[in-house]
C-alpha cells in the first residue's frame, strides 16, 4: 500500500521539539544522567488552590459532560474579571473563549481566517507554531519577521511588507529570546495591524512570568486593538498546568466568532471539571496584585536565571538577565546545533536557536525549569568545555 502524505504536511520541516524529546528519552533509557535545560515545561508544582480544587471537581459526576465549545459561562465571566483585575481591561463575556490549550487557538483562528496563499507574519525566531501548524498547514505563506538583537528583538515596522498580509503573529513576553516591550510598542503595532487591515494574534503566554517589577502589558491597553487583535493567555505557564490543557483567548467578536466556528466542528471546550479549577486559580488575583505563590515560582526563576546567568558570563559570554519568561537566550558565537552537541555530549540538552527560525542561528536557548542544583551542576559540566565553546 503506498499513501503518501499530503502536500502541506511535506512543506512542514522537522519539528524540533519532538526530535529533542526523542533525544532526551534515548540519552536517558542509555542510563545517562541527562540535564535538561530545553523544553520550557515547568518542574514547579501547581498552586495548592489548583490541587485542592482538581480533587473536588474531578469527582463530582456532573461535571464529566460535554462542556460548551467556546467555554461555560462560569468560566468566561471569571477570564472577563481577571482581566479586569489584572489589566484594568474591559473584557465582555462574548469577548472571551476558552481553549484547549494556547496552542490549538492559535492554529484555529489560522483556520478560521486564511486561505490559500495568504500571507502570513511570523516573528522569526519564534515559537513554530505560528510559521508551521498555524500557517503551512492552513495553506498560508509564512512571512519572516526578523527579530535582532539591534532592535531589541521586536520587529522593524517600516522594513515589513504588507501587501496580501492577512494575518501577523507577535509574542511578548518572547519565546525564544526573552524580550519584552512596552505599550508604546503595542500601540505602534495595533496602529500597523489596522491600517494595513491585518488580524494581530498577540500569544501573550508569558505574561505573569516577570522580574524586578515588569509587569507585562496586554494588547487591550492600547486604544484600537479591539478592531483587529485576539490575544492568547495560558494557564500552563502562570499556573504550572501544561497538562492540564487549559487557556482562553480575548478579543475582537468577529474573530472570536470565526474561531469558534471552527472549534465547533473539531472539538468541544475544556472539560467542566478543568474550568472550574481554572475559575479557582483566576480568583487567587486579588485587588490587582498576583498571589503569592506566583511571587514564589518568579523568585525561584530569578534567582535560577542568575545563577545561570553569571556564570555564562564567567565563561566569556555576553549575556543579559531577561525581566520575563523562564528563558535564556545566548549568542553562542558558533553554529548552534554544533554548540548543542557538545553540550549533549557532557550531559546538558539545550535548544539549538535555528529550531526557532533562520535568525535564531547563532543562538540557543536555555529553559530554567530545573531546581537550582541541577543548574548549577549543568554549570559544572560546561565547564568542562569552556576552551572549546
Amino acid at each position: 500500500m503506498n499513501i503518501e502524505y499530503a502536500e502541506r504536511i511535506k512543506k512542514l520541516p522537522p519539528y524540533l521539539f519532538a526530535e529533542i524529546e526523542k533525544i532526551i528519552y534515548e540519552k536517558r533509557n542509555q542510563g545517562i544522567d541527562l540535564i535538561s535545560l530545553s523544553i520550557g515545561d515547568p518542574d514547579l508544582p501547581p498552586p495548592k488552590v489548583v490541587i485542592d480544587s482538581i480533587r473536588k471537581e474531578a469527582t463530582d459526576l456532573k461535571n464529566h459532560n460535554y462542556s460548551l465549545s467556546q467555554g461555560e459561562p462560569f468560566f468566561r465571566e471569571a477570564v472577563s474579571v481577571w482581566c479586569k483585575n489584572r489589566f484594568n481591561i474591559d473584557i465582555a463575556e462574548d469577548e472571551v473563549i476558552g481553549l484547549l490549550g494556547s496552542k490549538e487557538g492559535l492554529v484555529n483562528i489560522a483556520r478560521a481566517f486564511v486561505n490559500s496563499g495568504d500571507r502570513v507574519l511570523v516573528p522569526d525566531p519564534a515559537y513554530p507554531v505560528y510559521s508551521n501548524s498555524s500557517t503551512i498547514l492552513n495553506d498560508g505563506i509564512p512571512v519572516p519577521i526578523p527579530l535582532l538583537k539591534e532592535n531589541k528583538f521586536s520587529p522593524d515596522l517600516e522594513k515589513i511588507d504588507p501587501e496580501k498580509v492577512k494575518m501577523m503573529f507577535l509574542n511578548y513576553p518572547n519565546n525564544p529570546t526573552s524580550a519584552t516591550v512596552d505599550k508604546r510598542f503595542l500601540s505602534q503595532i495595533v496602529d500597523f495591524a489596522r491600517e494595513n487591515n491585518i488580524i494581530l494574534c498577540y500569544d501573550n503566554a508569558y505574561s505573569e512570568i516577570c522580574f524586578e517589577g515588569y509587569k507585562a502589558p496586554s494588547i487591550f491597553e492600547v486604544d484600537g486593538a479591539m478592531d483587529v487583535a485576539v490575544e492568547f493567555h495560558s494557564f500552563s505557564k502562570t499556573f504550572n498546568m501544561t497538562g492540564d490543557r487549559i487557556a482562553f483567548a480575548i478579543g475582537n467578536k468577529h474573530l472570536l466568532s470565526g474561531l469558534a466556528k471552527i472549534k465547533s466542528q473539531v472539538d468541544s471546550g475544556p472539560p467542566v471539571y478543568v474550568q472550574k479549577v481554572a475559575v479557582k486559580a483566576l480568583e487567587s488575583y486579588k485587588n490587582g496584585k498576583s498571589p503569592e505563590f506566583l511571587k514564589k515560582n518568579n523568585s525561584i526563576y530569578s534567582s535560577r536565571r542568575d545563577i545561570l546567568v553569571d556564570h555564562l558570563k564567567s565563561m566569556g559570554f555576553t549575556c543579559e538577565k531577561p525581566k520575563a519568561t523562564f528563558y535564556v537566550w545566548l549568542n553562542c558565537r558558533c553554529n548552534s546545533l554544533k554548540f548543542a552537541s557538545k553540550l549533549l555530549e557532557v550531559g546538558v540538552a539545550v535548544t539549538p536557536g535555528i529550531g526557532f527560525g533562520k535568525y535564531g542561528e547563532n543562538y540557543v536557548r536555555f529553559s530554567l525549569t530545573q531546581p537550582e542544583e541541577k543548574i548549577i551542576e549543568a554549570c559544572k559540566r560546561m565547564n568542562v568545555l569552556a576552551g572549546s565553546i
